[in-house]
């Protein structure tokens, strides 16, 4: 398959100075060896963005439309092939690389609109002798980390906000997944867009890496990533005075009530739960149910478990899909292995699916009676484990529900009392509480609350990220202050 196996940057496809072998994990075969950016890569890369920062900045909106309309349309005119890289890269479900794809092409459309309602303010001068207004400049140079469970989903919310305000980006996609970025690549080489505008290239190891956040050359250093790796890359990043914005780990909550819809409930949950293998930031990890529905959710989160659909094959109707590696395998199991030897109980999956001897696969997985003193409870487990906790007192449950540093994220409120729901959104610390449902888009806002994130992801809020702000105040004549 002629996957893209080229770095892009200052305008041209580039070999690199070392490699990484991309494995489906649903074969655990070899798919490409693609090229890796070494220190001087990285240098070249970010001087690149740096020349063009001027340039760019100065570009009209409407030029910058035109070239963020004219890379949708190569987008466009290249789904199968971008759906490809992602199904063998992640062994993600053919069904669920549409979602991916989906928010590329959304971005670009949405973010090349938006930015016209950036405007210049006015601001009040409260003794009448200045005219103030606030006006709206491009941060200057962004390096954006990306995680490897959405490939496109994740560059699409870098690369459309950067283009639209003007901000020349540097995309460093996981090394576990490149092929989609990398391709993104070649189209914006193949359409002509500006050299430096957008920069793509993974690095082998955590120096070349690192390099790109020590470097004084970015003033905005932006990140999908766990907690530990947005700690680690703000400390690299101390070189120079830089922004931040970081969508991090979450442990998420629910909280299911005794008049929830419980087949709702249970469908969000073991869906959200399930799909693309449980790898995903925002899904439910602590699922907290009122003791009189208790059994009856469980008996419905139980059966849904066991029908769920695991494997790859482009052709069929799959829900759950393989880890990302044997790492991150072993790190789950050894969860739930964790919580069994402390009490609780495995009613569905725990192990390999049978039949899948290749693969890393891992059954949906339910557990009951998870306590506080397991670490499936403590840690996001980033894998298709839904952890069953019984709950009497509602006034502890906010306490239980905010418990961990890495819980700020996403949270899930079930109940007909539209009341109770209102007062345990209000008194959940996470950046999203989504109540009877659930939905995310390019125009909601995406983002954590602690240690769970900085900034935002999608929506006008996005932009905030790489936009700066200026007060221009001039002194009136004494006419025009009269």
């Amino acid at each position: 398959m002629d996957f893209t196996t080229q770095m892009y940057f200052g305008g041209q496809l580039c070999a690199g100075e070392g490699g990484v072998d991309v494995i489906n994990p649903a074969t655990e075969g070899l798919v490409a060896r693609v090229a890796a950016a070494g220190y001087g890569d990285v240098e070249r890369a970010l001087k690149a963005a740096r020349a063009a920062a001027p340039g760019w900045a100065a570009t009209s909106v409407a030029e910058r439309q035109r070239w963020m309309h004219k890379l949708r349309e190569a987008v466009l005119a290249n789904e199968e092939h971008l759906r490809l890289c992602i199904h063998h890269e992640m062994g993600k479900p053919w069904g669920g690389t549409q979602e991916d794809f989906d928010l590329l092409e959304r971005a670009l459309r949405f973010y090349a609109e938006e930015i016209q309602r950036v405007q210049d303010e006015t601001l009040r001068d409260l003794e009448g002798t200045h005219d103030h207004r606030i006006v709206y400049e491009p941060v200057g140079v962004a390096v954006a980390y990306l995680a490897w469970n959405f490939p496109l989903l994740n560059l699409a919310y870098k690369i459309a906000p950067a283009m639209a305000a003007g901000v020349p980006i540097v995309i460093r996609p996981s090394a576990a997944t490149p092929l989609s970025a990398y391709a993104v690549g070649r189209l914006c080489h193949e359409i002509g867009l500006p050299p430096g505008v957008v920069n793509i290239l993974t690095t082998d190891g955590y120096g070349p890496s690192d390099a790109l956040a020590a470097s004084t050359i970015p003033n905005l250093i932006t990140l999908i990533g766990s907690t530990a790796t947005g700690k680690h890359l703000m400390k690299v990043g101390a070189t120079s005075i830089k922004r931040f914005s970081m969508e991090l780990g979450g442990n998420a909550p629910v909280l299911v009530f005794n008049d929830a819809d419980l087949d709702l409930a249970a469908e969000i949950v073991t869906t959200v739960k399930f799909n693309n293998a449980g790898q995903i930031c925002v899904t439910p990890n602590r699922v907290f149910v009122e003791r009189g529905v208790y059994a009856a959710f469980r008996d419905k989160v139980v059966a849904r478990a066991k029908a769920a659909k695991v494997g790859f094959d482009r052709h069929a109707d799959i829900l759950t899909g393989p880890m990302i590696d044997g790492r991150a395998w072993g790190r789950v199991k050894g969860l739930i292995d964790d919580a069994i030897a402390k009490g609780a109980t495995c009613l569905a999956g725990g192990d390999r699916p049978e039949g899948f001897e290749t693969g890393h696969f891992l059954a949906p997985t339910v557990l009951d009676g998870v306590t506080e003193d397991m670490a499936i409870y403590q840690n996001e487990i980033f894998g298709p484990v839904v952890s069953l906790i019984p709950f009497e007192d509602r006034g502890m449950l906010l306490d239980r529900a905010n418990d961990g540093e890495e819980g700020g994220l996403a949270s899930y409120v079930f109940t007909a009392d539209l009341a109770l729901a209102e007062a345990m959104a209000r008194g959940l610390r996470c950046g999203e509480v989504q109540i009877n449902g659930v939905k995310y888009d390019i125009h909601l806002p995406h983002g954590g609350i602690g240690q769970s994130g900085i900034g935002h992801d999608c929506s006008r809020l996005a932009l905030n990220d790489y936009l700066v702000v200026k007060r221009i105040s001039r002194a009136l004549s004494a006419g025009e202050a009269a």
